[in-house]
């Protein structure tokens, strides 16, 4: 059916029809630089995106803690802006910020895509990243959101880490993911109140039938937040990876 029919054919009686257009919108992620070395080449790159709520500064606090200090990383903001509970009676809005909406959801997950290929050509062109040497990070919301990435533009990245995050619900009925030689680690806290350890037990076989080198690491009484545990399995495995 048509969505431009003719206004004369239109009562007041009729029911509205859901038009669309494509509009310009602009997103925004923060970058830090590795200390000058004696070598031009350009460094690896860690990619990382902040859960339901966070925000590019946040995450890019939360990666320098885990990110090896000759990385390039590049902190991306989600999509979405919305108003988050204050904590505490009387204190301002907060303003946090997401990577989906229940609308059309497809069109976020595209964005999603589209704004991490831009980002990644934007910096390997600048010499601020080596395009060999990619690495994608999430946590919480992101993390299913960055393995679709991964399984759909299987030969950009070097790893993916997912932390205290899901799968993608269509994992095993999508016909758009494949298999990818991208490493992945996805780190399990086993007090999440979100993802409990029976929730991601399977984890590591269903990511293995797409990628062979994923692992899955659980962390005693780590809730849904990143430990110094994992912070040091991070950086150690980002190192390795970067490496080899």
């Amino acid at each position: 059916m048509s969505l431009t029919p003719n206004a004369d054919s239109l009562t007041a009686n009729d029911s509205p029809i859901e038009r669309g257009l494509v509009v310009e919108q602009n997103l925004y992620y923060d970058v830090h630089l590795p200390p000058h070395g004696t070598s031009n080449a350009a460094p690896p790159l860690a990619l990382v995106l902040h859960g339901y709520g966070g925000s590019k500064r946040q995450m890019m606090r939360e990666a320098r803690g885990f990110v090896p200090d000759d990385f390039a990383i590049a902190a991306v903001q989600g999509i979405h802006q919305h108003i988050r509970e204050p904590r505490e009676v009387g204190a301002p809005l907060r303003f946090g910020f997401g990577w989906l909406t229940n609308f059309q959801p497809q069109e976020s997950v595209a964005l999603h895509h589209q704004t991490l290929l831009r980002i990644i050509d934007t910096l390997v062109s600048e010499n601020i990243a080596d395009r060999k040497r990619v690495f994608l990070v999430g946590f919480s919301q992101s993390v299913a959101l960055n393995y679709r990435f991964a399984l759909t533009h299987t030969e950009v990245l070097r790893g993916v880490v997912g932390i205290c995050g899901g799968l993608p619900g269509d994992l095993e009925t999508s016909g758009a993911y494949q298999k990818t030689a991208a490493a992945m680690l996805h780190l399990c806290g086993d007090d999440d109140e979100i993802y409990s350890p029976a929730r991601t037990a399977d984890y590591q076989t269903r990511l293995r039938r797409f990628a062979p080198h994923a692992e899955v690491r659980h962390y005693p009484q780590a809730a849904h937040v990143i430990t110094d545990a994992m912070r040091d399995d991070l950086r150690a495995w980002l190192s390795e990876r970067a490496a080899s």
